[in-house]
Protein backbone atom coordinates (compact mmCIF):
# COMPACT_ATOMS: atom_id res chain seq x y z
CA UNK A 1 0.00 0.00 0.00
CA UNK A 2 2.72 2.51 0.88
CA UNK A 3 4.88 1.35 -1.98
CA UNK A 4 1.48 1.99 -4.63
CA UNK A 5 1.24 5.54 -2.76
CA UNK A 6 4.65 6.54 -2.51
CA UNK A 7 4.33 5.86 -6.53
CA UNK A 8 1.60 8.20 -7.10
CA UNK A 9 2.72 10.86 -5.01
CA UNK A 10 6.05 10.74 -7.04
CA UNK A 11 3.94 10.87 -10.42
CA UNK A 12 1.40 13.48 -9.34
CA UNK A 13 4.10 15.94 -8.40
CA UNK A 14 6.44 15.18 -11.20
CA UNK A 15 3.28 16.25 -13.06
CA UNK A 16 2.94 19.20 -11.22
CA UNK A 17 6.36 20.36 -10.96
CA UNK A 18 6.02 19.83 -14.98
CA UNK A 19 3.25 22.65 -15.02
CA UNK A 20 4.62 24.87 -12.73
CA UNK A 21 8.05 25.43 -13.84
CA UNK A 22 7.29 28.26 -15.82
CA UNK A 23 5.58 30.07 -13.33
CA UNK A 24 7.97 31.70 -11.74
CA UNK A 25 7.72 32.09 -7.73
CA UNK A 26 3.92 31.89 -7.98
CA UNK A 27 4.26 28.20 -9.08
CA UNK A 28 6.86 27.16 -6.36
CA UNK A 29 4.36 28.47 -3.83
CA UNK A 30 1.32 26.76 -5.36
CA UNK A 31 3.59 23.48 -5.36
CA UNK A 32 5.05 23.56 -2.18
CA UNK A 33 1.56 23.88 -0.96
CA UNK A 34 0.61 20.92 -3.16
CA UNK A 35 3.29 19.14 -1.26
CA UNK A 36 2.18 20.29 2.14
CA UNK A 37 -1.00 18.74 1.54
CA UNK A 38 -0.40 15.72 0.17
CA UNK A 39 1.91 14.51 3.08
CA UNK A 40 -0.69 15.54 5.33
CA UNK A 41 -3.36 13.56 3.76
CA UNK A 42 -0.92 10.54 3.55
CA UNK A 43 0.25 10.57 6.75
CA UNK A 44 -3.41 11.09 8.09
CA UNK A 45 -4.80 8.24 6.07
CA UNK A 46 -1.86 5.80 7.64
CA UNK A 47 -1.80 6.99 11.30
CA UNK A 48 -6.12 7.70 11.64
CA UNK A 49 -7.06 6.57 8.22
CA UNK A 50 -9.22 2.79 8.73
CA UNK A 51 -6.57 0.19 9.69
CA UNK A 52 -6.23 2.53 12.63
CA UNK A 53 -10.15 3.45 13.49
CA UNK A 54 -11.88 -0.17 13.30
CA UNK A 55 -15.22 1.41 14.00
CA UNK A 56 -14.62 4.15 10.42
CA UNK A 57 -14.06 1.13 8.74
CA UNK A 58 -17.40 -1.17 9.45
CA UNK A 59 -19.42 2.07 8.80
CA UNK A 60 -18.15 2.03 5.21
CA UNK A 61 -17.85 -2.00 4.79
CA UNK A 62 -21.47 -3.10 3.99
CA UNK A 63 -20.64 -6.07 5.80
CA UNK A 64 -20.37 -4.38 8.91
CA UNK A 65 -17.07 -5.06 11.17
CA UNK A 66 -16.39 -8.20 9.31
CA UNK A 67 -13.48 -6.68 7.10
CA UNK A 68 -11.65 -5.10 9.56
CA UNK A 69 -12.23 -7.74 11.88
CA UNK A 70 -10.96 -10.04 9.42
CA UNK A 71 -7.90 -7.95 8.71
CA UNK A 72 -7.05 -7.65 12.21
CA UNK A 73 -7.42 -11.69 12.88
CA UNK A 74 -5.31 -12.30 9.82
CA UNK A 75 -2.28 -9.86 10.53
CA UNK A 76 -2.52 -11.75 13.84
CA UNK A 77 -2.16 -15.24 12.34
CA UNK A 78 0.42 -14.42 10.05
CA UNK A 79 2.54 -13.10 12.87
CA UNK A 80 1.91 -15.91 14.97
CA UNK A 81 1.50 -18.98 12.80
CA UNK A 82 4.82 -21.28 12.21
CA UNK A 83 6.57 -20.75 8.90
CA UNK A 84 5.30 -23.75 6.32
CA UNK A 85 1.93 -23.61 7.94
CA UNK A 86 -1.55 -22.60 7.25
CA UNK A 87 -4.53 -23.15 8.63
CA UNK A 88 -7.65 -23.00 6.90
CA UNK A 89 -9.22 -19.34 6.89
CA UNK A 90 -13.15 -19.11 7.00
CA UNK A 91 -13.36 -16.92 4.55
CA UNK A 92 -15.54 -17.17 1.47
CA UNK A 93 -15.05 -15.57 -1.85
CA UNK A 94 -18.02 -13.36 -2.78
CA UNK A 95 -20.16 -14.18 -5.29
CA UNK A 96 -19.59 -12.26 -8.58
CA UNK A 97 -22.14 -10.20 -10.28
CA UNK A 98 -22.76 -11.54 -14.04
CA UNK A 99 -20.64 -9.80 -16.58
CA UNK A 100 -23.32 -7.60 -18.57
CA UNK A 101 -23.87 -7.89 -22.03
CA UNK A 102 -20.67 -10.33 -22.15
CA UNK A 103 -19.64 -11.92 -25.65
CA UNK A 104 -17.67 -14.22 -27.25
CA UNK A 105 -17.52 -12.49 -30.22
CA UNK A 106 -17.94 -8.92 -29.25
CA UNK A 107 -16.21 -7.96 -26.09
CA UNK A 108 -12.86 -6.97 -26.89
CA UNK A 109 -9.77 -7.12 -24.64
CA UNK A 110 -9.46 -3.99 -22.45
CA UNK A 111 -7.35 -1.60 -22.89
CA UNK A 112 -4.14 -2.10 -21.02
CA UNK A 113 -1.57 0.70 -21.46
CA UNK A 114 0.08 0.92 -18.01
CA UNK A 115 3.28 2.88 -18.97
CA UNK A 116 3.72 6.39 -17.64
CA UNK A 117 5.69 9.66 -18.85
CA UNK A 118 8.77 9.27 -16.88
CA UNK A 119 10.59 9.45 -14.53
CA UNK A 120 10.30 5.09 -14.07
CA UNK A 121 10.01 4.12 -10.63
CA UNK A 122 10.54 0.53 -9.33
CA UNK A 123 7.63 -0.36 -7.30
CA UNK A 124 5.39 -3.94 -6.84
CA UNK A 125 2.91 -1.33 -8.21
CA UNK A 126 -0.15 -3.46 -6.29
CA UNK A 127 -3.22 -2.10 -6.12
CA UNK A 128 -6.82 -3.23 -4.60
CA UNK A 129 -8.94 -5.94 -6.76
CA UNK A 130 -12.77 -5.90 -6.76
CA UNK A 131 -13.92 -9.81 -6.67
CA UNK A 132 -16.18 -9.47 -9.59
CA UNK A 133 -12.84 -8.81 -12.13
CA UNK A 134 -10.82 -11.51 -11.10
CA UNK A 135 -10.72 -13.53 -14.11
CA UNK A 136 -10.72 -10.91 -17.38
CA UNK A 137 -12.43 -13.15 -20.96
CA UNK A 138 -13.23 -11.19 -24.03
CA UNK A 139 -13.33 -11.91 -27.87
CA UNK A 140 -9.99 -13.75 -28.34
CA UNK A 141 -11.02 -16.48 -25.76
CA UNK A 142 -10.89 -19.13 -28.30
CA UNK A 143 -7.78 -18.48 -29.86
CA UNK A 144 -5.80 -18.25 -26.57
CA UNK A 145 -7.87 -21.72 -25.63
CA UNK A 146 -6.84 -23.32 -29.30
CA UNK A 147 -3.14 -21.88 -28.40
CA UNK A 148 -3.18 -23.58 -24.84
CA UNK A 149 -4.34 -26.54 -25.89
CA UNK A 150 -1.94 -27.25 -28.67
CA UNK A 151 1.06 -26.68 -26.54
CA UNK A 152 -0.86 -28.31 -23.69
CA UNK A 153 -0.39 -31.10 -26.61
CA UNK A 154 2.93 -30.92 -27.59
CA UNK A 155 4.77 -29.51 -24.38
CA UNK A 156 3.00 -31.43 -21.41
CA UNK A 157 4.58 -31.25 -18.07
CA UNK A 158 7.08 -28.57 -19.91
CA UNK A 159 4.28 -26.50 -19.15
CA UNK A 160 1.86 -27.33 -17.00
CA UNK A 161 3.20 -29.00 -13.67
CA UNK A 162 1.55 -29.76 -10.08
CA UNK A 163 4.28 -31.33 -7.48
CA UNK A 164 2.87 -34.41 -5.78
CA UNK A 165 3.14 -32.45 -1.86
CA UNK A 166 -0.10 -33.26 -1.09
CA UNK A 167 -0.68 -29.67 0.12
CA UNK A 168 -0.05 -28.61 -3.10
CA UNK A 169 -2.07 -30.96 -5.26
CA UNK A 170 -5.14 -29.98 -2.79
CA UNK A 171 -4.31 -26.05 -3.43
CA UNK A 172 -4.07 -26.77 -7.66
CA UNK A 173 -7.53 -28.52 -6.55
CA UNK A 174 -8.80 -25.60 -4.69
CA UNK A 175 -8.30 -23.31 -7.35
CA UNK A 176 -9.90 -24.93 -10.15
CA UNK A 177 -12.77 -25.27 -7.25
CA UNK A 178 -12.84 -21.70 -7.46
CA UNK A 179 -12.86 -21.26 -11.20
CA UNK A 180 -16.03 -23.56 -11.64
CA UNK A 181 -17.56 -21.64 -8.96
CA UNK A 182 -16.39 -17.90 -10.23
CA UNK A 183 -16.87 -18.58 -13.93
CA UNK A 184 -20.59 -19.92 -14.25
CA UNK A 185 -21.41 -17.11 -12.00
CA UNK A 186 -19.33 -14.30 -13.99
CA UNK A 187 -19.52 -15.50 -17.37
CA UNK A 188 -23.22 -17.13 -17.29
CA UNK A 189 -23.14 -17.42 -21.56
CA UNK A 190 -20.19 -19.47 -21.54
CA UNK A 191 -19.55 -21.98 -18.78
CA UNK A 192 -22.43 -23.92 -16.55
CA UNK A 193 -22.36 -25.73 -13.48
CA UNK A 194 -22.37 -29.56 -13.18
CA UNK A 195 -22.96 -31.43 -10.52
CA UNK A 196 -19.45 -32.75 -11.10
CA UNK A 197 -17.83 -29.27 -11.61
CA UNK A 198 -18.29 -26.93 -15.02
CA UNK A 199 -18.75 -27.39 -18.82
CA UNK A 200 -17.85 -24.99 -21.26
CA UNK A 201 -20.00 -24.33 -23.31
CA UNK A 202 -18.35 -22.88 -26.32
CA UNK A 203 -16.04 -25.74 -26.88
CA UNK A 204 -18.44 -28.95 -25.64
CA UNK A 205 -15.76 -29.66 -22.76
CA UNK A 206 -17.00 -31.26 -19.94
CA UNK A 207 -14.99 -30.99 -16.36
CA UNK A 208 -15.15 -33.11 -13.45
CA UNK A 209 -13.44 -31.29 -10.75
CA UNK A 210 -13.89 -34.01 -7.97
CA UNK A 211 -10.36 -34.78 -6.24
CA UNK A 212 -10.76 -38.53 -6.81
CA UNK A 213 -11.61 -37.80 -10.69
CA UNK A 214 -10.26 -34.96 -12.22
CA UNK A 215 -10.87 -34.87 -15.63
CA UNK A 216 -12.02 -33.13 -19.13
CA UNK A 217 -14.41 -35.28 -21.44
CA UNK A 218 -13.02 -38.07 -19.43
CA UNK A 219 -9.40 -37.82 -19.87
CA UNK A 220 -7.16 -37.51 -16.60
CA UNK A 221 -5.16 -34.30 -16.48
CA UNK A 222 -3.17 -33.02 -14.17
CA UNK A 223 -5.25 -29.92 -11.97
CA UNK A 224 -3.20 -27.34 -13.43
CA UNK A 225 -3.40 -28.36 -16.87
CA UNK A 226 -7.55 -28.37 -16.01
CA UNK A 227 -7.54 -24.95 -15.21
CA UNK A 228 -5.16 -23.84 -17.53
CA UNK A 229 -8.36 -24.93 -19.97
CA UNK A 230 -10.58 -22.82 -18.44
CA UNK A 231 -9.36 -19.32 -18.71
CA UNK A 232 -6.92 -17.23 -21.02
CA UNK A 233 -4.14 -16.28 -17.81
CA UNK A 234 -1.60 -18.17 -17.60
CA UNK A 235 -1.24 -19.66 -13.68
CA UNK A 236 1.22 -20.19 -10.77
CA UNK A 237 0.52 -21.22 -7.32
CA UNK A 238 3.38 -20.31 -4.46
CA UNK A 239 3.43 -22.28 -1.11
CA UNK A 240 5.62 -21.10 1.79
CA UNK A 241 8.34 -23.75 3.46
CA UNK A 242 9.85 -23.14 7.06
CA UNK A 243 12.83 -21.35 5.53
CA UNK A 244 9.51 -18.43 4.90
CA UNK A 245 10.29 -18.38 1.03
CA UNK A 246 7.95 -19.12 -0.97
CA UNK A 247 8.08 -21.50 -3.85
CA UNK A 248 6.50 -21.89 -6.80
CA UNK A 249 4.94 -25.47 -6.85
CA UNK A 250 2.40 -25.45 -9.24
CA UNK A 251 1.85 -23.77 -12.42
CA UNK A 252 0.31 -23.68 -16.06
CA UNK A 253 2.65 -21.56 -18.11
CA UNK A 254 2.06 -21.54 -21.79
CA UNK A 255 1.98 -18.01 -22.87
CA UNK A 256 4.66 -16.76 -20.77
CA UNK A 257 6.62 -15.28 -24.16
CA UNK A 258 10.09 -14.69 -22.15
CA UNK A 259 10.58 -17.20 -19.87
CA UNK A 260 10.00 -21.37 -19.26
CA UNK A 261 7.84 -23.22 -16.21
CA UNK A 262 10.56 -26.05 -16.62
CA UNK A 263 13.12 -23.61 -15.58
CA UNK A 264 11.61 -21.95 -12.63
CA UNK A 265 9.32 -25.06 -11.29
CA UNK A 266 10.00 -25.28 -7.20
CA UNK A 267 12.48 -22.04 -7.28
CA UNK A 268 12.08 -19.75 -4.23
CA UNK A 269 10.46 -16.27 -4.93
CA UNK A 270 14.05 -14.77 -4.45
CA UNK A 271 15.28 -17.11 -7.35
CA UNK A 272 12.75 -16.46 -9.34
CA UNK A 273 13.11 -12.99 -9.72
CA UNK A 274 17.17 -12.67 -9.48
CA UNK A 275 18.01 -15.76 -12.20
CA UNK A 276 15.47 -13.75 -14.40
CA UNK A 277 17.60 -10.76 -13.50
CA UNK A 278 14.46 -8.70 -12.87
CA UNK A 279 16.05 -4.93 -12.26
CA UNK A 280 16.13 -3.62 -8.70
CA UNK A 281 15.09 -6.62 -6.96
CA UNK A 282 17.55 -6.69 -4.03
CA UNK A 283 17.45 -3.40 -3.15
CA UNK A 284 13.93 -2.13 -4.15
CA UNK A 285 11.96 -4.92 -4.34
CA UNK A 286 12.74 -7.91 -2.30
CA UNK A 287 11.98 -6.82 1.47
CA UNK A 288 8.48 -5.65 0.23
CA UNK A 289 7.54 -8.39 -1.72
CA UNK A 290 8.56 -10.73 0.95
CA UNK A 291 6.37 -8.96 3.54
CA UNK A 292 3.64 -8.89 1.26
CA UNK A 293 4.00 -12.70 0.53
CA UNK A 294 4.01 -13.52 4.28
CA UNK A 295 1.12 -11.27 5.15
CA UNK A 296 -1.76 -11.23 2.25
CA UNK A 297 -4.98 -12.34 3.50
CA UNK A 298 -7.38 -14.40 1.49
CA UNK A 299 -10.37 -11.66 1.59
CA UNK A 300 -6.84 -8.75 0.38
CA UNK A 301 -6.68 -9.83 -3.51
CA UNK A 302 -4.29 -7.56 -5.34
CA UNK A 303 -3.76 -6.60 -9.05
CA UNK A 304 -0.62 -5.75 -10.97
CA UNK A 305 0.42 -4.37 -14.72
CA UNK A 306 3.97 -4.62 -16.49
CA UNK A 307 4.37 -4.24 -19.82
CA UNK A 308 7.36 -4.81 -22.77
CA UNK A 309 7.93 -4.81 -26.26
CA UNK A 310 8.40 -8.05 -28.57
CA UNK A 311 9.78 -7.86 -32.27
CA UNK A 312 8.00 -10.92 -33.15
CA UNK A 313 3.97 -11.60 -33.10
CA UNK A 314 4.91 -15.10 -31.06
CA UNK A 315 2.08 -14.59 -28.10
CA UNK A 316 3.14 -18.04 -26.84
CA UNK A 317 6.82 -18.06 -26.62
CA UNK A 318 9.36 -14.88 -28.53
CA UNK A 319 11.00 -16.66 -31.34
CA UNK A 320 13.94 -13.85 -31.73
CA UNK A 321 15.17 -14.34 -28.16
CA UNK A 322 15.73 -17.78 -29.11
CA UNK A 323 14.52 -21.16 -29.55
CA UNK A 324 12.06 -22.62 -26.80
CA UNK A 325 13.52 -25.80 -26.56
CA UNK A 326 17.42 -24.02 -26.47
CA UNK A 327 20.02 -24.87 -23.15
CA UNK A 328 18.53 -23.06 -20.28
CA UNK A 329 20.50 -19.37 -20.87
CA UNK A 330 20.73 -19.70 -24.52
CA UNK A 331 18.54 -17.39 -24.98
CA UNK A 332 17.99 -14.30 -24.35
CA UNK A 333 17.74 -10.20 -26.30
CA UNK A 334 21.34 -10.65 -27.35
CA UNK A 335 20.23 -13.36 -29.64
CA UNK A 336 17.66 -11.22 -30.98
CA UNK A 337 17.21 -8.70 -34.53
CA UNK A 338 18.41 -5.20 -34.23
CA UNK A 339 16.37 -3.18 -35.41
CA UNK A 340 13.60 -5.01 -37.05
CA UNK A 341 10.54 -2.75 -38.68
CA UNK A 342 8.74 -1.45 -36.57
CA UNK A 343 5.75 -3.48 -37.95
CA UNK A 344 7.42 -6.15 -36.22
CA UNK A 345 7.02 -4.39 -32.66
CA UNK A 346 4.44 -5.86 -30.71
CA UNK A 347 3.34 -4.48 -26.96
CA UNK A 348 2.84 -7.09 -24.35
CA UNK A 349 1.44 -6.34 -21.44
CA UNK A 350 0.90 -8.31 -17.83
CA UNK A 351 -2.70 -8.05 -16.02
CA UNK A 352 -1.74 -9.86 -12.72
CA UNK A 353 -3.78 -10.62 -10.20
CA UNK A 354 -2.65 -12.12 -6.87
CA UNK A 355 -4.49 -13.55 -3.65
CA UNK A 356 -4.13 -16.26 -1.31
CA UNK A 357 -6.49 -19.68 -1.37
CA UNK A 358 -8.18 -19.97 2.17
CA UNK A 359 -8.14 -23.69 2.49
CA UNK A 360 -4.38 -24.40 1.24
CA UNK A 361 -2.56 -21.20 1.76
CA UNK A 362 -1.15 -21.04 -1.38
CA UNK A 363 -0.41 -17.67 -2.88
CA UNK A 364 -2.00 -17.97 -6.80
CA UNK A 365 -1.09 -15.62 -9.65
CA UNK A 366 -3.01 -15.15 -12.67
CA UNK A 367 -1.15 -13.70 -15.93
CA UNK A 368 -3.04 -12.40 -18.51
CA UNK A 369 -1.34 -11.59 -21.91
CA UNK A 370 -2.24 -8.82 -23.85
CA UNK A 371 -0.66 -8.80 -27.05
CA UNK A 372 -1.12 -6.29 -30.07
CA UNK A 373 0.94 -4.72 -32.52
CA UNK A 374 2.60 -1.23 -32.15
CA UNK A 375 1.55 0.34 -34.78
CA UNK A 376 -2.17 -0.56 -33.66
CA UNK A 377 -2.06 0.77 -30.72
CA UNK A 378 0.06 3.67 -31.56
CA UNK A 379 -2.76 5.06 -33.26
CA UNK A 380 -4.77 5.85 -30.27
CA UNK A 381 -5.17 9.61 -28.47
CA UNK A 382 -2.14 10.31 -26.20
CA UNK A 383 -0.42 6.57 -26.50
CA UNK A 384 2.63 6.87 -28.40
CA UNK A 385 3.89 10.33 -26.61
CA UNK A 386 3.64 8.70 -23.34
CA UNK A 387 4.81 5.30 -24.55
CA UNK A 388 7.85 7.19 -25.93
CA UNK A 389 8.50 8.82 -22.60
CA UNK A 390 8.11 5.97 -20.79
CA UNK A 391 10.68 3.56 -22.60
CA UNK A 392 13.18 6.41 -22.96
CA UNK A 393 12.59 7.08 -19.00
CA UNK A 394 14.34 3.57 -18.32
CA UNK A 395 17.55 3.19 -16.19
CA UNK A 396 20.35 0.98 -17.73
CA UNK A 397 19.13 -1.83 -15.66
CA UNK A 398 15.91 -1.43 -16.78
CA UNK A 399 16.21 -0.89 -20.18
CA UNK A 400 18.91 -3.90 -20.59
CA UNK A 401 16.27 -6.10 -18.88
CA UNK A 402 13.29 -4.87 -21.87
CA UNK A 403 16.02 -5.46 -24.87
CA UNK A 404 15.77 -1.76 -25.69
CA UNK A 405 19.02 -1.62 -27.77
CA UNK A 406 17.72 -4.73 -30.09
CA UNK A 407 14.61 -2.09 -31.19
CA UNK A 408 15.00 1.23 -29.43
CA UNK A 409 15.83 3.63 -32.45
CA UNK A 410 13.12 2.36 -34.69
CA UNK A 411 10.90 2.56 -32.31
CA UNK A 412 10.81 5.86 -30.88
CA UNK A 413 11.50 7.55 -34.44
CA UNK A 414 7.93 6.11 -34.74
CA UNK A 415 6.18 6.95 -31.40
CA UNK A 416 7.58 10.36 -31.55
CA UNK A 417 6.25 11.01 -35.41
CA UNK A 418 2.52 9.84 -34.82
CA UNK A 419 2.82 11.71 -31.36
CA UNK A 420 3.82 14.41 -33.43
CA UNK A 421 1.40 13.71 -35.83
CA UNK A 422 -1.39 13.60 -33.52
CA UNK A 423 -0.67 17.00 -32.07
CA UNK A 424 -1.03 18.44 -35.99
CA UNK A 425 -4.30 16.73 -35.46
CA UNK A 426 -5.36 19.11 -32.77
CA UNK A 427 -4.50 16.39 -29.80
CA UNK A 428 -4.72 18.74 -26.63
CA UNK A 429 -1.74 17.30 -24.46
CA UNK A 430 -2.53 19.30 -21.86
CA UNK A 431 -5.96 17.17 -21.07
CA UNK A 432 -4.31 13.62 -21.30
CA UNK A 433 -4.25 12.91 -17.49
CA UNK A 434 -8.04 13.35 -17.99
CA UNK A 435 -8.08 11.52 -21.06
CA UNK A 436 -6.42 8.30 -19.91
CA UNK A 437 -5.64 7.81 -16.27
CA UNK A 438 -3.54 4.87 -15.57
CA UNK A 439 -3.55 1.94 -16.50
CA UNK A 440 -5.77 3.02 -19.26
Amino acid sequence: MLAAITESLLDLLYRLQGKLSQTGPIGFIILLTAVSILVYRVTKYLFEGPACRPWLASRRHPFGTQKSRSNSEGLAQSAARKLGTWEPHPFTRPKPAPYRDWSLTTTTPLPYRPFRHGPYHITMGLRTMQWDDWIELDNEYLKFHTLKAQRIASRGAKCCRTDPEPRVVDGAVELLEELASYLPDRYPSLFRRTEVGIDNLATGECFDIRKDHLTVNGIAEDPMQLCARLVQDDLAIMFEREDGQYYLLAGAILLAGFWRLEDKFGMPLSNIHTSGGVPGYKKKLEKGMMNFFHRVQPDRPVVRNNYFIQVDDGLAWSESIGSEDGAEGSFGWDTAEKNRIVEHHWFRSERQSLRRLPRSGGVVFTIRTYFHPVVEIAREPYVPGRLASAVRSWGDDVAKYKGRDRYGDVLLEYLDAKHQEQVRNGLDVDKEEDARAYPW
